[in-house]
C-alpha cells in the first residue's frame, strides 16, 4: 500500500478556495482546479516507491493483477481526480473508442504533432467519466428537447435568435440540434457577437431558468458557446449525486466542487467557451445529436456498506463508504488496483490513516481494511 503525493493543477477556471478548504491548509491566492491521482503521465502521483507509473511499468501484474492486465494493458486504466471549479470549464464531448483510435491514426498519419494546439486526438483511447459532487454543482449535460430549447431562445426576447427557434421547431429532432449547433460554430463570430450579448444581457435580466447562462457568458463574453449551452440540459447535483458522461454527450462543468474519474485518456473536442481549437467537422462526426435526460446517478447500496455509482464501462468503478464513528473494520481487499480516497473526516486504511484529500493506492489482491470515521471513495476497475 503506497500513500500518494499528489499534483494540483493550477488551469484557470478552478476555484481559489475549494481544494484547500477541503485539504485544511491556506489558500495561495492561485486557482486550484484539479488534484490528480493515478498514473497518468502527465501528473503521476509520487510514492514511497517513485512515480506511481514508473512503479507499475516496473511489475504491471504484480500492482495491477493479471485479469486487469490481460483486460486493458499494463497500465492503470482509469484518473481519479479531485475538480475544483470556479468558472465554467469548455463545453466539450469525447470520442467512443473506434472514433478515438480512427482520429488518432489519421492524425499520426498526417504528422501532426502530438502536442499540436490544433491536434485532437492524444491517443487512442475513450473517455468516459463521471464526476460525484461533494458540495453544490453545476453542470451541462446532453441535449435538452428541441422544443425546450427553443421556448428557452425565443424566452430571451432578441429577434436575431429567431432563424434558430424556427429550425428547432420544424425539424426532426436529430436534425434540428445538428443544424442549429452547426450554424452556430460556422457563424462569422464577430457578427454573432452582438446576438451573443444580447442574448447575455436578457439571461442576467431575466433570473431563474437563464441565470446559469448569464454566468457563462459573463465569463466568456461573445463566445457562440454561451448560445451552444442554451441547447442543453443545466443540472445542479447535490452532494453524493453524480454524473455519468459516455461517448458522445456535450457537457460542461459550471462551479463546485467533485470527485471525478475517468478512462485514462486526454481525447477532447471543443465546442466552445474556450480559446483553444475547435475542429468543427470533427466535432459533428464524434456529438451524438439526441435528446436525452441527464441522468443524475445515486449510488446503491451493497450489504457490506459500500455504495456503488453504477456505470455501463468497465475501465472504472467509483464507490464510496460513509463510515460511522465506532463502525467495525470494512475488508476492501481486491484482485484488481485501487485509490482510495478520504474526503471528510479521519479513515484508517492498513496501516495509514487519512484526512480530507488524502488517498492511498492499494495493489491488486493487497489485504486492506478501513475504519474511523469519515468518507472514504473507492476507485477500481471491473476486469
Amino acid at each position: 500500500m503506497d500513500r500518494l503525493d499528489n499534483t494540483v493543477r493550477p488551469y484557470a477556471w478552478g476555484s481559489t478556495t475549494a481544494i484547500p478548504q477541503l485539504l485544511g491548509v491556506e489558500p495561495t491566492g492561485e486557482p486550484q482546479a484539479e488534484m490528480w491521482m493515478g498514473a497518468h503521465p502527465g501528473a503521476p502521483s509520487g510514492t514511497g516507491r517513485g512515480p506511481l507509473d514508473q512503479v507499475i511499468e516496473a511489475d504491471p501484474e504484480g500492482e495491477l493483477g493479471t485479469a486487469a492486465v490481460a483486460r486493458f494493458g499494463p497500465r492503470l486504466p482509469f484518473l481519479l481526480k479531485l475538480l475544483a471549479a470556479g468558472a465554467p470549464l469548455s463545453l466539450q464531448v469525447h470520442p467512443d473508442l473506434d472514433q478515438a483510435r480512427q482520429g488518432y491514426e489519421d492524425e499520426e498519419r498526417r504528422g501532426i504533432p502530438v502536442d499540436a494546439p490544433h491536434r485532437n486526438y492524444k491517443d487512442a483511447n475513450h473517455k468516459p467519466e463521471l464526476v460525484c459532487a461533494l458540495t453544490e454543482f453545476d453542470g451541462l449535460c446532453g441535449f435538452r428537447a428541441p422544443a425546450h430549447a427553443a421556448d428557452l431562445l425565443e424566452g430571451l426576447g432578441v429577434d436575431s435568435l429567431t432563424p434558430y427557434v424556427d429550425v428547432l421547431r420544424a425539424h426532426p429532432e436529430d436534425a434540428a440540434l445538428r443544424e442549429v449547433l452547426t450554424a452556430l460554430l460556422t457563424a462569422d463570430r464577430a457578427e454573432l457577437a452582438h446576438t451573443v450579448d444580447l442574448a447575455a444581457a436578457a439571461c442576467d435580466r431575466l433570473g431563474g431558468d437563464y441565470a446559469p447562462y448569464a454566468g457563462i457568458a459573463h465569463h466568456y463574453p461573445g463566445d457562440p458557446g454561451v448560445l451552444a449551452a442554451m441547447l442543453l440540459n443545466h443540472v445542479r447535483l447535490q452532494p453524493g449525486e453524480a454524473l455519468f458522461l459516455g461517448a458522445g454527450i456535450p457537457h460542461a462543468y459550471l462551479s463546485g466542487l467533485g470527485v471525478e474519474i475517468m478512462a485514462n485518456s486526454d481525447n477532447v473536442l471543443r465546442c466552445g467557451l474556450t480559446p483553444k481549437h475547435v475542429d468543427v467537422p470533427e466535432l459533428l462526426r464524434v456529438v451524438r445529436f439526441e435528446p436525452r435526460d441527464p441522468g443524475v446517478l445515486r449510488p446503491e447500496a451493497a450489504p457490506d456498506g459500500e455504495e456503488v455509482y453504477e456505470t455501463p464501462i468497465d475501465e472504472f468503478r467509483l464507490s464510496r463508504y460513509v463510515l460511522p464513528r465506532g463502525a467495525g473494520a470494512h475488508d476492501l481487499t481486491r484482485a484488481t488496483p485501487q485509490i482510495l480516497l478520504c474526503t471528510a473526516g479521519t479513515v484508517r486504511v492498513g496501516d495509514e490513516e487519512l484526512s480530507a484529500g488524502q488517498s492511498v493506492f492499494v495493489a491488486a489482491g493487497e489485504k486492506a481494511e478501513a475504519s474511523g470515521a469519515g468518507t472514504l471513495f473507492r476507485a477500481t476497475v471491473i476486469a
